[in-house]
Protein backbone atom coordinates (compact mmCIF):
# COMPACT_ATOMS: atom_id res chain seq x y z
CA UNK A 1 0.00 0.00 0.00
CA UNK A 2 1.40 3.29 -0.92
CA UNK A 3 2.34 5.71 2.04
CA UNK A 4 0.65 8.67 1.04
CA UNK A 5 -2.02 10.01 3.22
CA UNK A 6 -5.43 8.37 3.20
CA UNK A 7 -8.30 10.14 3.99
CA UNK A 8 -11.84 8.37 4.76
CA UNK A 9 -15.16 9.72 4.16
CA UNK A 10 -17.49 7.03 6.03
CA UNK A 11 -20.99 7.78 5.23
CA UNK A 12 -23.90 6.63 7.67
CA UNK A 13 -21.09 7.28 10.34
CA UNK A 14 -23.69 6.69 13.59
CA UNK A 15 -24.70 2.67 12.49
CA UNK A 16 -23.38 -0.13 14.16
CA UNK A 17 -21.06 -0.95 11.08
CA UNK A 18 -20.36 2.91 10.79
CA UNK A 19 -19.45 3.61 13.91
CA UNK A 20 -16.87 0.55 14.49
CA UNK A 21 -15.71 1.38 11.12
CA UNK A 22 -14.93 4.86 12.46
CA UNK A 23 -13.33 3.58 15.45
CA UNK A 24 -11.15 0.80 13.98
CA UNK A 25 -10.13 3.76 11.30
CA UNK A 26 -8.99 5.86 13.99
CA UNK A 27 -7.37 3.10 16.13
CA UNK A 28 -5.41 2.59 12.94
CA UNK A 29 -3.42 5.55 13.30
CA UNK A 30 -2.47 6.60 9.82
CA UNK A 31 -6.14 7.86 8.65
CA UNK A 32 -7.60 10.99 8.48
CA UNK A 33 -11.89 10.02 9.08
CA UNK A 34 -14.78 11.80 8.15
CA UNK A 35 -17.84 10.77 9.42
CA UNK A 36 -21.75 11.89 7.14
CA UNK A 37 -25.14 11.71 9.07
CA UNK A 38 -27.66 13.63 9.25
CA UNK A 39 -26.52 14.61 13.57
CA UNK A 40 -23.09 15.34 12.83
CA UNK A 41 -21.01 14.63 15.73
CA UNK A 42 -17.86 15.92 17.81
CA UNK A 43 -14.55 15.88 16.39
CA UNK A 44 -11.93 13.53 18.42
CA UNK A 45 -8.39 13.01 17.26
CA UNK A 46 -8.31 12.55 13.42
CA UNK A 47 -11.82 12.40 13.19
CA UNK A 48 -14.52 15.01 12.01
CA UNK A 49 -18.21 15.00 11.05
CA UNK A 50 -20.06 16.96 9.13
CA UNK A 51 -24.03 16.51 9.16
CA UNK A 52 -25.71 15.99 5.57
CA UNK A 53 -28.70 15.18 3.92
CA UNK A 54 -27.89 12.41 1.73
CA UNK A 55 -31.16 12.48 -0.12
CA UNK A 56 -30.78 16.16 -1.19
CA UNK A 57 -28.62 16.35 -3.97
CA UNK A 58 -28.13 20.01 -3.88
CA UNK A 59 -27.33 19.56 0.27
CA UNK A 60 -24.31 16.75 -0.81
CA UNK A 61 -22.95 19.21 -3.59
CA UNK A 62 -22.81 21.74 -1.11
CA UNK A 63 -21.45 20.08 2.23
CA UNK A 64 -19.15 17.77 0.36
CA UNK A 65 -18.11 19.31 -3.27
CA UNK A 66 -15.00 20.62 -1.01
CA UNK A 67 -13.90 17.44 0.50
CA UNK A 68 -11.00 17.12 -1.88
CA UNK A 69 -8.63 15.40 0.18
CA UNK A 70 -11.42 12.12 0.56
CA UNK A 71 -9.00 8.67 -0.48
CA UNK A 72 -11.83 6.44 0.70
CA UNK A 73 -15.09 6.41 0.51
CA UNK A 74 -16.87 3.44 2.77
CA UNK A 75 -20.32 3.95 2.33
CA UNK A 76 -22.72 2.26 4.93
CA UNK A 77 -25.51 4.42 5.02
CA UNK A 78 -29.25 2.93 4.70
CA UNK A 79 -33.31 3.81 4.62
CA UNK A 80 -35.49 1.77 5.83
CA UNK A 81 -38.88 2.00 4.07
CA UNK A 82 -42.11 -0.09 4.60
CA UNK A 83 -41.63 -2.38 1.07
CA UNK A 84 -38.84 -4.01 -0.33
CA UNK A 85 -39.52 -2.11 -3.81
CA UNK A 86 -39.73 1.34 -1.64
CA UNK A 87 -36.09 0.91 -0.10
CA UNK A 88 -34.61 0.73 -4.23
CA UNK A 89 -35.20 4.91 -4.80
CA UNK A 90 -34.02 6.40 -1.64
CA UNK A 91 -30.94 4.14 -1.16
CA UNK A 92 -29.45 4.38 -4.57
CA UNK A 93 -29.95 8.46 -4.73
CA UNK A 94 -27.95 8.62 -1.40
CA UNK A 95 -24.85 6.88 -2.80
CA UNK A 96 -25.41 8.40 -6.09
CA UNK A 97 -25.54 11.67 -4.41
CA UNK A 98 -22.43 11.18 -3.14
CA UNK A 99 -20.26 9.62 -5.69
CA UNK A 100 -21.73 12.37 -7.40
CA UNK A 101 -20.42 15.03 -5.43
CA UNK A 102 -17.36 13.67 -4.30
CA UNK A 103 -15.67 11.79 -6.74
CA UNK A 104 -15.24 15.03 -9.08
CA UNK A 105 -13.45 17.14 -6.68
CA UNK A 106 -11.18 14.14 -5.20
CA UNK A 107 -8.92 13.44 -7.51
CA UNK A 108 -6.66 11.21 -5.04
CA UNK A 109 -9.57 9.09 -4.74
CA UNK A 110 -8.59 5.41 -4.99
CA UNK A 111 -11.29 3.27 -3.90
CA UNK A 112 -15.05 3.04 -3.18
CA UNK A 113 -16.65 0.67 -0.52
CA UNK A 114 -19.94 -0.37 -0.55
CA UNK A 115 -21.60 -2.23 2.62
CA UNK A 116 -24.30 -4.88 1.46
CA UNK A 117 -25.92 -7.73 2.79
CA UNK A 118 -27.52 -11.21 2.56
CA UNK A 119 -30.37 -9.33 0.89
CA UNK A 120 -28.08 -9.77 -2.73
CA UNK A 121 -28.86 -13.98 -2.38
CA UNK A 122 -32.71 -12.98 -1.58
CA UNK A 123 -32.58 -14.26 2.15
CA UNK A 124 -34.89 -11.77 3.23
CA UNK A 125 -37.45 -13.15 1.10
CA UNK A 126 -37.71 -16.82 2.29
CA UNK A 127 -35.17 -19.76 1.87
CA UNK A 128 -32.58 -19.30 -0.41
CA UNK A 129 -29.49 -21.25 -1.52
CA UNK A 130 -26.78 -21.65 0.71
CA UNK A 131 -24.38 -21.51 1.21
CA UNK A 132 -24.86 -18.33 -0.78
CA UNK A 133 -21.66 -17.73 -2.85
CA UNK A 134 -20.54 -14.08 -4.06
CA UNK A 135 -21.07 -15.80 -8.10
CA UNK A 136 -24.80 -17.05 -7.29
CA UNK A 137 -26.80 -14.98 -9.65
CA UNK A 138 -29.30 -12.25 -8.89
CA UNK A 139 -32.78 -12.74 -7.95
CA UNK A 140 -36.18 -10.92 -9.21
CA UNK A 141 -35.57 -7.00 -9.03
CA UNK A 142 -36.36 -4.79 -6.96
CA UNK A 143 -32.70 -4.65 -4.99
CA UNK A 144 -31.59 -2.08 -3.87
CA UNK A 145 -27.56 -3.71 -3.40
CA UNK A 146 -27.50 -4.87 -6.39
CA UNK A 147 -28.34 -1.83 -7.88
CA UNK A 148 -26.02 0.01 -5.95
CA UNK A 149 -23.69 -2.20 -7.37
CA UNK A 150 -24.69 -1.37 -10.96
CA UNK A 151 -24.11 1.96 -9.96
CA UNK A 152 -20.50 1.69 -8.80
CA UNK A 153 -19.69 -0.79 -11.67
CA UNK A 154 -20.58 1.34 -14.32
CA UNK A 155 -19.37 5.05 -12.80
CA UNK A 156 -15.89 2.98 -12.55
CA UNK A 157 -15.32 2.02 -16.04
CA UNK A 158 -12.76 3.90 -16.64
CA UNK A 159 -11.76 5.86 -13.24
CA UNK A 160 -8.55 4.96 -11.14
CA UNK A 161 -10.62 4.40 -8.61
CA UNK A 162 -11.65 0.66 -7.95
CA UNK A 163 -15.06 -0.88 -5.68
CA UNK A 164 -15.38 -3.54 -3.68
CA UNK A 165 -18.90 -4.93 -2.59
CA UNK A 166 -18.97 -6.04 1.36
CA UNK A 167 -21.62 -8.62 2.22
CA UNK A 168 -22.27 -9.59 6.17
CA UNK A 169 -24.82 -11.10 7.72
CA UNK A 170 -26.90 -9.43 10.90
CA UNK A 171 -24.06 -7.17 12.22
CA UNK A 172 -23.70 -6.76 16.31
CA UNK A 173 -22.14 -4.40 17.81
CA UNK A 174 -22.46 -1.51 20.19
CA UNK A 175 -24.95 1.45 18.48
CA UNK A 176 -27.53 3.31 19.66
CA UNK A 177 -30.64 4.61 18.03
CA UNK A 178 -29.91 2.35 15.31
CA UNK A 179 -33.10 0.14 14.10
CA UNK A 180 -30.91 -2.88 13.08
CA UNK A 181 -29.20 -3.70 16.11
CA UNK A 182 -29.77 -7.48 17.20
CA UNK A 183 -27.46 -7.09 20.06
CA UNK A 184 -29.75 -4.28 21.69
CA UNK A 185 -32.56 -5.96 21.07
CA UNK A 186 -31.72 -9.24 23.07
CA UNK A 187 -30.10 -6.63 25.89
CA UNK A 188 -32.88 -5.01 26.29
CA UNK A 189 -35.77 -8.47 26.37
CA UNK A 190 -33.34 -9.92 28.21
CA UNK A 191 -32.95 -7.11 30.95
CA UNK A 192 -36.96 -6.40 30.69
CA UNK A 193 -37.54 -10.45 31.48
CA UNK A 194 -35.10 -10.35 34.11
CA UNK A 195 -37.37 -7.66 35.88
CA UNK A 196 -40.07 -8.64 35.36
CA UNK A 197 -39.41 -12.33 37.04
CA UNK A 198 -40.05 -13.97 33.85
CA UNK A 199 -37.41 -16.79 31.86
CA UNK A 200 -36.24 -15.97 28.65
CA UNK A 201 -38.44 -17.01 25.93
CA UNK A 202 -37.70 -17.36 22.39
CA UNK A 203 -40.05 -15.26 20.67
CA UNK A 204 -39.40 -16.33 17.10
CA UNK A 205 -41.60 -18.13 14.72
CA UNK A 206 -41.86 -21.85 15.07
CA UNK A 207 -38.98 -23.77 13.29
CA UNK A 208 -36.84 -20.40 13.62
CA UNK A 209 -35.17 -22.11 16.99
CA UNK A 210 -33.25 -24.97 15.56
CA UNK A 211 -32.08 -23.90 12.10
CA UNK A 212 -28.37 -22.91 10.99
CA UNK A 213 -27.53 -19.28 11.07
CA UNK A 214 -24.37 -17.03 11.29
CA UNK A 215 -23.74 -13.62 12.63
CA UNK A 216 -21.12 -10.37 11.95
CA UNK A 217 -18.75 -8.99 14.44
CA UNK A 218 -19.01 -5.29 13.67
CA UNK A 219 -15.32 -5.08 14.65
CA UNK A 220 -14.68 -7.70 12.65
CA UNK A 221 -16.26 -6.63 9.51
CA UNK A 222 -14.95 -2.98 9.77
CA UNK A 223 -11.48 -4.61 9.69
CA UNK A 224 -12.28 -6.72 6.12
CA UNK A 225 -13.64 -3.53 4.98
CA UNK A 226 -10.55 -1.86 5.55
CA UNK A 227 -8.58 -4.70 4.40
CA UNK A 228 -10.62 -4.94 1.03
CA UNK A 229 -10.52 -1.46 0.37
CA UNK A 230 -6.49 -1.13 0.57
CA UNK A 231 -5.30 -4.51 -0.92
CA UNK A 232 -5.18 -4.49 -4.77
CA UNK A 233 -5.91 -7.37 -5.14
CA UNK A 234 -9.63 -7.05 -3.61
CA UNK A 235 -10.30 -4.27 -6.69
CA UNK A 236 -14.19 -4.60 -8.02
CA UNK A 237 -14.99 -7.87 -6.29
CA UNK A 238 -17.36 -9.07 -3.76
CA UNK A 239 -17.29 -10.75 -0.70
CA UNK A 240 -19.06 -12.20 2.08
CA UNK A 241 -17.81 -11.75 5.66
CA UNK A 242 -19.03 -13.59 8.55
CA UNK A 243 -17.66 -14.55 11.72
CA UNK A 244 -16.53 -18.11 10.39
CA UNK A 245 -18.79 -20.13 12.33
CA UNK A 246 -22.50 -21.41 12.69
CA UNK A 247 -25.23 -21.91 14.99
CA UNK A 248 -28.73 -22.38 15.96
CA UNK A 249 -30.67 -20.14 18.50
CA UNK A 250 -32.19 -23.90 20.24
CA UNK A 251 -28.33 -23.53 21.71
CA UNK A 252 -27.34 -19.89 21.70
CA UNK A 253 -30.33 -19.14 23.51
CA UNK A 254 -29.66 -20.75 26.84
CA UNK A 255 -25.67 -19.41 27.06
CA UNK A 256 -27.73 -15.60 26.65
CA UNK A 257 -30.02 -16.48 29.43
CA UNK A 258 -27.20 -17.51 31.44
CA UNK A 259 -25.70 -14.14 31.42
CA UNK A 260 -28.85 -12.62 33.05
CA UNK A 261 -29.04 -15.59 35.28
CA UNK A 262 -32.47 -16.44 33.79
CA UNK A 263 -34.08 -19.86 33.05
CA UNK A 264 -35.17 -20.37 29.53
CA UNK A 265 -38.58 -21.94 28.91
CA UNK A 266 -39.71 -22.66 25.63
CA UNK A 267 -40.53 -20.61 22.87
CA UNK A 268 -43.31 -18.99 22.16
CA UNK A 269 -44.21 -16.87 18.92
CA UNK A 270 -44.93 -13.03 19.82
CA UNK A 271 -43.83 -10.09 18.05
CA UNK A 272 -42.00 -8.31 19.79
CA UNK A 273 -42.78 -5.48 18.37
CA UNK A 274 -46.31 -5.71 19.72
CA UNK A 275 -45.61 -6.96 23.23
CA UNK A 276 -43.07 -4.71 24.10
CA UNK A 277 -44.79 -1.59 22.75
CA UNK A 278 -45.85 -0.65 26.21
CA UNK A 279 -42.49 -0.92 27.95
CA UNK A 280 -41.18 2.56 28.08
CA UNK A 281 -42.38 3.29 31.54
CA UNK A 282 -40.85 0.03 32.94
CA UNK A 283 -37.98 1.09 30.84
CA UNK A 284 -37.35 4.19 32.24
CA UNK A 285 -38.33 2.89 35.84
CA UNK A 286 -35.51 1.00 35.70
CA UNK A 287 -33.22 3.52 34.02
CA UNK A 288 -33.94 5.33 37.66
CA UNK A 289 -33.69 2.22 39.62
CA UNK A 290 -30.33 0.23 38.46
CA UNK A 291 -28.79 4.39 37.35
CA UNK A 292 -28.82 3.47 33.68
CA UNK A 293 -27.55 5.80 31.19
CA UNK A 294 -30.84 7.71 30.14
CA UNK A 295 -31.35 6.96 26.79
CA UNK A 296 -34.46 7.10 25.29
CA UNK A 297 -36.63 3.39 25.28
CA UNK A 298 -36.69 4.42 21.28
CA UNK A 299 -32.98 4.45 21.36
CA UNK A 300 -32.44 1.22 23.43
CA UNK A 301 -34.71 -0.92 21.29
CA UNK A 302 -34.72 -2.11 17.67
CA UNK A 303 -37.85 -4.33 18.25
CA UNK A 304 -39.34 -4.97 14.29
CA UNK A 305 -35.54 -6.12 13.29
CA UNK A 306 -35.72 -8.37 16.23
CA UNK A 307 -38.63 -10.17 15.06
CA UNK A 308 -37.41 -10.05 11.47
CA UNK A 309 -34.20 -11.62 12.45
CA UNK A 310 -36.15 -14.58 14.62
CA UNK A 311 -38.75 -14.73 11.72
CA UNK A 312 -36.06 -16.92 9.58
CA UNK A 313 -37.34 -20.42 9.94
CA UNK A 314 -34.94 -21.43 6.76
CA UNK A 315 -31.14 -21.50 7.32
CA UNK A 316 -29.07 -18.15 7.10
CA UNK A 317 -25.80 -18.41 6.06
CA UNK A 318 -23.13 -17.85 3.38
CA UNK A 319 -19.54 -19.09 2.58
CA UNK A 320 -17.00 -16.86 2.95
CA UNK A 321 -14.08 -18.82 1.51
CA UNK A 322 -13.09 -16.17 -0.46
CA UNK A 323 -12.46 -13.68 1.38
CA UNK A 324 -9.76 -15.79 3.07
CA UNK A 325 -8.39 -17.43 -0.15
CA UNK A 326 -7.50 -13.56 -0.96
CA UNK A 327 -6.05 -13.06 2.21
CA UNK A 328 -8.53 -12.08 4.88
CA UNK A 329 -7.92 -14.75 7.66
CA UNK A 330 -10.09 -13.42 11.17
CA UNK A 331 -12.43 -14.58 12.94
CA UNK A 332 -14.85 -13.76 15.60
CA UNK A 333 -16.61 -16.94 17.91
CA UNK A 334 -20.00 -16.10 18.01
CA UNK A 335 -20.81 -17.02 21.43
CA UNK A 336 -18.04 -15.17 23.01
CA UNK A 337 -18.97 -12.20 20.59
CA UNK A 338 -23.37 -11.93 22.26
CA UNK A 339 -21.28 -12.52 25.53
CA UNK A 340 -18.84 -10.00 25.14
CA UNK A 341 -21.66 -7.10 23.82
CA UNK A 342 -23.53 -7.70 26.75
CA UNK A 343 -21.09 -7.22 29.03
CA UNK A 344 -19.98 -4.10 27.28
CA UNK A 345 -23.52 -2.89 27.50
CA UNK A 346 -23.83 -3.65 31.11
CA UNK A 347 -20.03 -1.93 31.80
CA UNK A 348 -21.40 1.08 29.87
CA UNK A 349 -24.89 1.38 32.00
CA UNK A 350 -26.52 1.01 28.78
CA UNK A 351 -28.26 -2.30 30.68
CA UNK A 352 -28.53 -3.59 34.51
Amino acid sequence: MSTQSKVALVVGAHGVIGRNLVDHLAALGDWDVIGLSRRGGEATGRVRYVSVDLLDPDDCAKRLGALTEVTHIFYAAYQERPTWAELVPPNLAMLVNVVDAVEPVANGLRHISLMQGYKVYGAHLGPFKTPARESDPHHMPPEFNVDQQAFLEERQRGAEWTWSAIRPSVVCGFALGNPMNLAMVIAVYGAISKELGLPLRFPGRPGAYDKLLEMTDAGLLAKATVWAATDERCANQAFNINNGDLFRWNEMWPKIARFFDLEVADPLPMSLDVVMADKSPLWNAMTEKYGLEPHPYEDVSSWGFGDFVFSWDYDMFADGSKARRFGFHEYVDTEAMFLDILGDLRRRRIIP
